[in-house]
């Protein structure tokens, strides 16, 4: 494990990286809680809170297309929008249309964007893997 290259990276960077790992912990918290209660909630909120940052902090990463956006940024503000889905959902009473966008929210933004995070040439992989 090489952590130079995050400590070299710029802010949005290593923003980045801090919120999705501590979404990370916390995803893992709400599975295993139980739903609806106030952990559950309180929990829900950091997490949201979370998935917003590492997603507003990635329009200030670009590389991966030159200086411009790539691909990954489609992901960035489709959870965001998955993000609204699901916080009005709940809002509203509406807690399988919650329950269901959370669900694709954290794999898709978690387990996807993680996925091709840590991909050889990615800092992450080079973080990881040396």
């Amino acid at each position: 494990m090489n952590i130079k290259p995050l400590l070299e990276a710029g802010p949005a960077i290593q923003l980045h990286v801090a919120a999705a790992a501590f979404a990370v912990m916390l995803s893992v918290a709400i599975i295993v809680i139980r739903r609806g209660t106030p952990a559950h909630k309180r929990i829900g909120r950091a997490w949201v809170a979370m998935l917003a940052l590492i997603c507003i902090s990635s329009f200030w990463i670009t590389g991966m297309n030159g200086s411009g956006y790539s691909w990954i940024h489609l992901l960035s503000a489709w959870t965001l929008l998955g993000l609204c889905k699901a916080v009005w959902a709940v809002r509203t009473g509406h807690i399988r249309i919650h329950k269901y966008a959370m669900i694709s929210t954290m794999i898709g933004a978690l387990l996807g964007a993680g996925f091709f995070a840590f991909m050889p040439g990615r800092m992450m992989s080079a973080i990881l893997f040396g």
